[in-house]
């Protein structure tokens, strides 16, 4: 083994551990598309889950079989009829889906049922149960549209996932269900991922789709000015969702993002869309810092949220070790009681991990972040970020088009994340006659427009 792999790997994996430790014990669900099988993915996949199980997350796969529903309708010379971005599953669909089912359960289990030597799956022993977890009723006739066989979920077996899961085995469900008389329906993927990570108010709903993600400017061409949004909150989820046309395909914008938004709104907290076509999507998605897809987000108000006059303690012994080392300047008590309304923190438990302070100057549309400020506890963990993006939010309210910081030491971070560096003589005029010449702070920027 080389130096320069374990100069590499041993770094790497110590990034990875707080990922490890904060997900143990938490429950995912994951939407597979039909089309991550389809791709000749499901192998991949199934090693990543099993590995990912065996740090100690709780899993629940939902499997999607849209194209070999298709494959098996084309074989029998009948065509697939869509409509409201769900199939009309008449008798002969009704019978396709069936077997699809029964033939991708049985690839499925296969997948995790390898175990060869020098294979991620070697030594690993991943129980994958499958059941009658899903009651369903008909989705009935829609705007004049009868969808037959179509169904929607009613109610889902929490109590059977559970103790499922608390076994120690693999959740598996095909997008059926069945009503109280026993007639079998054919659901949607999307749709059964999301009620059941409702139903167990699980930690996260991952859809393993066709998409990287949703693209900044989503209704736009992808390209190096329009990369994957990263992270949604719920509130600017909502608010793109309401801008774009009707899902009819997986491929449209609001597709995924419906269910992520419905998600995250009926309490699941995290809500992701991840592309299967990349290698290893899932680990980079949960185990590395910045992601690969887009995760919505339910910011709870508790948890990031504009300060009161009862958090200046909180903030003053924050930024204070800051101050002893000279990353920050000093601030006294009077200055931030003074302009307490201008801090955004994150308060977990009722203790400050991160803060900053948005100092407008509307004269020039642009605004001053200072004191940006992250707990050594949580750093690495994204509240940076989080901050950030909320004094972004509220420069925009202000009709502000840029803000800016002044920093000594951590330039790359601001970088990073779209700032530009300036020449100081750029600062609005009331900023510029109080700027220390003599710390000679580095100026960046970030346009908001």
């Amino acid at each position: 083994m080389s130096a320069i792999f374990n100069f590499t790997f041993v770094p790497w994996f110590r990034s990875v551990a707080p990922y490890i430790h904060m997900h143990r014990g938490k429950t995912f669900v994951v939407g597979m598309a039909g089309e991550a099988v389809a791709a000749g993915k499901l192998q991949h996949i199934a090693q990543d889950l099993a590995l990912i199980q065996s740090m100690g997350v709780k899993i629940v796969l939902v499997h999607g079989f849209r194209p070999q529903v298709n494959e098996q309708l084309q074989a029998k010379g009948h065509a697939a009829r869509y409509s409201h971005g769900m199939r009309i599953t008449d008798e002969v669909a009704l019978d396709c889906a069936q077997e699809a089912a029964g033939q991708l359960r049985y690839e499925i289990e296969a997948a995790f049922s390898q175990g060869l030597p020098n294979t991620p799956m070697a030594g690993s022993t991943v129980r994958v149960i499958s059941g009658n977890f899903i009651t369903a009723r008909p989705v009935g006739i829609v705007d004049g549209i009868d969808f037959r066989h179509s169904g929607l979920v009613r109610k889902v077996d929490v109590g059977g996932i559970s103790r499922t899961l608390d076994f120690g085995a693999m959740v598996l469900i095909s997008p059926f269900g069945f009503s109280p008389t026993g007639e079998a329906f054919n659901l949607t993927m999307e749709e059964v991922a999301t009620s059941v990570a409702i139903a167990l108010q699980a930690d996260k709903l991952i859809f393993l789709t066709e998409i990287p993600g949703v693209r900044v400017k989503p209704l736009e061409a992808e390209g190096e000015d329009n990369p994957i949004d990263t992270e949604l909150p719920l509130a600017a989820a909502e608010q793109l969702l309401a801008g774009l046309p009707a899902a009819q395909n997986p491929t449209d914008t609001a597709f995924y993002l419906q269910h992520c938004v419905k998600a995250c709104k009926a309490g699941v907290e995290r809500s992701h869309i991840i592309p299967f076509a990349v290698d290893g999507s899932l680990l980079l998605e949960i185990y590395v810092h910045d992601g690969i897809g887009t995760m919505v987000v339910d910011e709870k108000l508790e948890e990031l949220r504009e300060a009161t006059a009862d958090d200046v303690g909180g903030i003053l012994q924050l930024i204070e070790p800051f101050e002893r080392d000279g990353t920050l300047v000093k601030r006294d008590r009077t200055e931030i009681e003074r302009d307490i309304s201008n801090y955004t923190i994150i308060d977990h438990d009722g203790v400050i991990f991160a803060c900053a302070a948005l100092y407008p100057y509307p004269e020039a549309k642009t605004g001053e972040m200072a004191a940006l400020t992250v707990s050594p506890q949580s750093q690495g963990q994204g509240d940076g970020e989080k901050v950030l993006r909320r004094v972004e939010q509220r420069a925009r309210a202000m009709g502000l088009e840029s803000i800016f910081v002044l920093t000594t030491r951590t330039m790359h971070w601001f970088l990073k994340r779209g700032f530009v560096q300036v020449d100081p003589d750029w600062l609005p005029d009331a900023r510029k006659r109080k700027y220390n010449w003599d710390r000679r702070s580095m100026v960046f920027v970030k346009k908001l427009v």
